[in-house]
């Protein structure tokens, strides 16, 4: 049993491979069979990467980035037993608007997937004249309904909290540029019919640690858990080759989100095999999502990798929450309240 409580339903059936023995550093560990999605995975799609996955009845439900042979990127529906081997629809998702219209977006990537109560949303980055947030929801992964883009351009890297927080909605977003953006802060918002967005906070920005020193993104869906939210981002540094993408952790206080609790001054997995450093864009991990099991503490985390996989690495509730104390760094920026 876990001394950390994941707040969640439990899910006996996800996927799960024992850490190796001598494991250093962070307790964050590769499936041995990675990547567990590889390239032209459906007709017409040449990479599937920067998904969201969840569990759905007995299985396992996702919404998949793929990039088209065009280069357009749209959000694609696949669906698994195991969590690890995945059947995709080989249609693009069909998006209607509330009057049941078709609605689709111009390009749709990153897509994150969250259940507040009993609707199911997903979260991308889209064209609103500019880079900007789409958000839809669907109760039965048949009929997908586009709402009200929830901000102006320029926005990206969107995901919502899996529950209200004193009645409202709450959303993470990093602000940006049109571009491949040289900078970035994770902010909160909160809404209480996913229309009207207000009350922005500042949660945290790049810092000094090499490894998130440029920006920084929100990346799954944070875990409820009695130490608090726990929530794996990315942190982007510069090089002479390029950016590079490595997963961090942090924890964010339970009913004031926008407050750090704790932040890890390591990142918990930074690009190391062939299918992180190589692909389309190299040197890149990049987290979208989680499944948890709140009777074991297991974690499981899937990532993008390099623009071109789907990888999946594993951790422990008790074992990550520690690490992420006891290498924690929280600056003051941290916990503010994030309103100036």
């Amino acid at each position: 049993m876990s001394e950390v409580k994941i707040i969640a339903p439990p899910v006996p059936h996800m996927p799960w491979q024992e850490a190796p023995e001598g494991l250093a550093d962070a307790p964050v560990w590769r499936y041995t069979e990675n990547p567990v999605i590889g390239r032209n995975p459906v007709k017409g799609v040449s990479r599937i990467f920067n998904s969201a996955v969840m569990p759905y009845g007995d299985g396992f439900i996702g919404v998949f980035r793929g990039e088209q042979v065009d280069g357009i990127p749209h959000i694609y529906l696949g669906r698994s037993d195991d969590g690890i081997h995945w059947n995709f629809d080989e249609e693009k998702i069909a998006f209607v608007d509330e009057e049941g219209n078709p609605f689709q977006p111009i390009y749709a990537y990153d897509p994150r997937l969250v259940k507040v109560e009993d609707t199911y949303y997903i979260m991308w980055c889209q064209d609103f004249y500019g880079a900007s947030i789409g958000l839809a929801k669907t109760a039965d992964f048949k009929t997908f309904v586009r709402v009200e883009n929830p901000f102006l351009p320029f926005n990206r890297n969107a995901v919502l909290f899996p529950r209200k927080i004193g009645g409202k909605f709450v959303l993470l977003s990093r602000p940006s540029d049109s571009g491949h953006t040289p900078f970035g802060d994770v902010f909160l918002s909160e809404s209480p019919d996913l229309v009207y967005w207000g009350r922005h906070r500042h949660v945290m920005g790049k810092s000094s640690e090499w490894w998130e020193s440029v920006k920084i993104g929100g990346g799954a869906a944070p875990i409820e858990t009695s130490e608090g939210w726990l929530m794996f981002y990315h942190g982007v540094t510069g090089t002479c080759n390029g950016y590079v993408y490595s997963i961090g952790g942090v924890i964010l206080d339970i009913d004031n989100p926008s407050v750090v609790k704790y932040r890890c001054k390591n990142f918990l997995l930074t690009p190391q095999e062939w299918y992180e450093e190589r692909g389309f864009v190299p040197n890149v991990a990049f987290p979208c999502a989680t499944v948890h099991d709140s009777a074991t503490g297991r974690i499981a985390i899937y990532y993008g990798a390099a623009d071109t996989y789907v990888g999946l690495a594993f951790t422990e509730v008790d074992k990550i929450v520690s690490y992420i104390k006891e290498n924690s760094v929280v600056r003051e920026p941290d916990t503010e309240i994030g309103k100036r």
